[in-house]
C-alpha cells in the first residue's frame, strides 16, 4: 500500500512540473511596455518561488522510496527508477525557470538603464563597489601574509601596523554603496539583482572584516607575550651582568669564597 502511494504521489509530482513547465517555459511573452515587463518578471519571480517551495516535497518523496526501497527492494527499486526521472525533471525545470527569469530581469535592466538618472545612479554604485572590492582585495591579501610570520618581535610589530593600516579603512564608500543601492531597489529597479550583489559584497565584507580584527587581536597578543618575554631577558641579562662583576672583584681581591655571603657562594 505504501508503495501504491508513493507511485501516485511521484504520478502528481510530475503532472503538476508538467503544468508548470506549460504555464510559465511554453507562454509567449509580448511586452509593449515597461510594465508588461515588470509584470512578467514579477510573475516569473513568483513562478520561482513556487518552484522551490516543492523542493521540501521532494525531499520527502526522495527519503520515503529510498526507505522503502532498503526495507522491500522488491517494491521500491522500480520507485527509485521512477523518482530519478522526476529529480532530473523537476531540477530541470528549476533551471530553466532560474534562467527565463534572469533573462527577463536582464530586459529589463536593459530597458531601465536608457533612463538617464537611472543609468547614472547604476554607475555610481558600480564605482564604489569597484573601489571596495579592491579594498577587499587588499584586505585579504594582508590577512594572508600574517599567517607565516617569523617569531620575531619586529616583523610580528610590522604585520600588525600593516593590518592595522588597512583596517582604518574609512566607512564612507559602504554607506554609498548601501544608500545607491536601496535608492534602485526602492524604485522597483531589478531588485533581486541589485539586493544579490549587494549580499555577496556585504557577505564578504563581513567575513573578511571579522577575521581581520580576530587576526589583529592575535597579533596584538602575540606581540604583548613577546615584548613580556624580551623585558625579563633584558632584566635577566642585567643581573647576570652584574654577578659576573662582583664576582670578578671578588677573584681579583684574591676573597676566599667561604668569606663571601653565601648567596655569592
Amino acid at each position: 500500500e505504501k508503495a501504491v502511494n508513493l507511485k501516485k504521489d511521484l504520478a502528481e509530482m510530475q503532472e503538476w512540473m508538467t503544468q508548470a513547465e506549460e504555464e510559465y517555459l511554453e507562454k509567449d511573452f509580448e511586452y509593449k511596455s515597461p510594465e508588461e515587463l515588470e509584470n512578467a518578471v514579477e510573475e516569473m519571480k513568483r513562478a520561482k518561488e513556487d518552484v522551490l517551495q516543492k523542493e521540501v516535497r521532494v525531499k520527502i518523496l526522495k527519503d520515503n522510496i529510498k526507505m522503502l526501497a532498503t526495507k522491500v527492494p522488491s517494491s521500491g527499486q522500480d520507485l527509485v527508477t521512477e523518482l530519478n526521472v522526476v529529480l532530473e525533471n523537476y531540477q530541470l525545470l528549476c533551471n530553466r525557470i532560474r534562467g527565463k527569469c534572469h533573462t527577463l530581469e536582464a530586459r529589463m535592466m536593459i530597458l531601465f538603464l536608457e533612463i538617464p538618472e537611472v543609468w547614472s545612479c547604476w554607475i555610481e554604485l558600480l564605482q564604489y563597489l569597484d573601489l571596495e572590492t579592491a579594498w577587499l582585495n587588499n584586505l585579504e591579501e594582508r590577512v594572508q601574509m600574517t599567517g607565516n610570520l617569523p617569531d620575531k618581535l619586529d616583523a610580528v610589530n610590522d604585520a600588525l601596523e600593516s593590518l592595522e593600516s588597512v583596517l582604518r579603512h574609512p566607512a564612507d564608500n559602504r554607506t554609498q554603496i548601501r544608500e545607491l543601492g536601496q535608492t534602485l531597489i526602492d524604485g522597483g529597479i531589478l531588485d533581486d539583482i541589485i539586493s544579490e550583489k549587494l549580499e555577496a559584497f556585504n557577505a564578504r565584507y563581513e567575513e573578511l572584516s571579522h577575521l581581520a580584527v580576530s587576526r589583529q587581536i592575535t597579533l596584538e597578543q602575540q606581540l604583548q607575550t613577546m615584548r613580556e618575554t624580551d623585558h625579563m631577558l633584558q632584566v635577566l641579562q642585567e643581573s647576570l651582568g652584574d654577578l659576573d662583576r662582583q664576582l670578578t672583584s671578588y677573584l681579583t681581591d684574591r676573597i676566599d669564597a667561604f668569606q663571601m655571603p653565601q648567596e655569592a657562594q
